[in-house]
């Protein structure tokens, strides 16, 4: 079963190819990794691979309640109690830096912080806080050129920290309607200057923040997730979607990168799914590719063995398989996943998931 086997990542060997995806979760309390983190991490150190929960690089960066940060000592040490715990089980794990941009409120942010996006488009809808329960989204600031370097730039430092705290690597948030997906996308982009109003122009910002990250901490170190046809946080299909991803597709070859993520959102309700962009996408790009979206383990081990995909990653069969890989091992049934708890806060639904005992596997 090559879902099972070891992968060579760009020179981190992985002890199989069953990537734990990028969860929110919202438990680190004032934004700082704690030691209830600690355990959940702990306790999914079979993946070959995990990349953490959305981390934000800036205090801008962040958008909602009890998502962890990577901008300050005090967080660089709580990640590395968590990273030097995964090494000594002997797994490996990215951390994933995402800044949430339009899709944020005052409330969930320090109070010297800014909204930032592309444009200054509201998003549709609330954003829940914790001192106030749902609240609408506000207007975002247009970023300034100015505003867009520094953003940059917060991305460099982030990655860097990261690496300080332990990280074997970092993966680029490009999707689901955050920051630089929204730069990418014609609903949350109107820009007319070098960041907007082309395929090119719309790449340009994901492109440079993955050019200076790769310069700044070693390529191999650097993975990019993008999510094709995802309508996630008021994004849109338009018309040259298509193209725009098979353009950073290629542009991406030029950076030998650890690896591009594809999420297929079609699983979490995106209606617009085209499965045919991720066969292009895997015949446009040469280097790794993780794929995501609802698999289980039959489809994964099929995607693997047909070439559609070196390594796959699962999101809620990790949030309720502490031991997945285990399971998969053993082709023992899988816990369900408590979708009221994804984001409740606290041990319930966290880290209290039932694993199986080495000596309960079936015959």
């Amino acid at each position: 079963m090559k879902l099972l086997t070891s992968f060579d990542l760009k020179g981190l060997k992985l002890n199989n190819r069953a990537i734990m995806a990028p969860l929110t979760r919202a438990r680190a309390t004032n934004n700082i990794p704690n030691d209830l983190m600690l355990k959940y991490y702990t306790q999914r150190a079979q993946a070959g691979l995990i990349i953490s929960e959305g981390t934000a690089p800036s205090p801008n960066g962040l958008g909602y309640a009890r998502i962890p940060g990577i901008y300050t000592d005090e967080q660089i040490t709580g990640w590395r109690k968590i990273t030097d715990t995964i090494h000594e089980e002997g797994g490996k794990i990215f951390l994933q830096l995402m800044h949430t941009g339009r899709v944020s409120h005052p409330y969930n942010m320090a109070e010297d912080a800014e909204i930032l996006a592309p444009s200054a488009i509201a998003l549709e809808g609330d954003m829940y806080t914790d001192q106030h329960g749902p609240q609408p989204y506000p207007i975002p600031k247009e970023m300034t050129t100015q505003d867009i370097e520094e953003a940059q730039n917060e991305f460099v430092q982030a990655a860097e920290n990261a690496i300080s705290a332990g990280f074997d690597g970092v993966e680029i948030h490009s999707a689901n309607g955050y920051l630089l997906d929204q730069f990418l996308n014609t609903a949350t982009n109107n820009r007319t200057d070098d960041y907007g109003g082309s395929i090119g122009k719309r790449s340009r910002f994901t492109l440079e923040v993955v050019e200076k990250v790769a310069n700044a901490i070693g390529a191999e170190k650097v993975g990019v997730r993008l999510s094709p046809y995802s309508v996630f946080n008021g994004t849109e299909v338009f018309e040259e979607l298509e193209d725009q991803f098979l353009f950073l597709a290629e542009k991406l070859n030029s950076y030998n990168l650890a690896y591009l993520h594809l999420v297929d959102n079609s699983s979490l309700g995106s209606p617009d799914v085209q499965k045919e962009i991720f066969g292009k996408i895997r015949e446009t790009y040469k280097g790794n590719i993780i794929l995501n979206g609802g698999f289980g383990k039959a489809e994964a081990e099929n995607f693997i063995a047909e070439g559609k995909a070196d390594l796959i990653s699962f999101g809620r069969s990790f949030i309720a398989n502490p031991d997945l890989v285990y399971r998969f091992e053993n082709d023992l049934d899988l816990n369900e996943p408590d979708y009221d708890t994804f984001y409740a806060g606290g041990e319930k639904g966290y880290i209290d998931y039932p694993a199986v005992k080495e000596n309960e596997t079936v015959a």
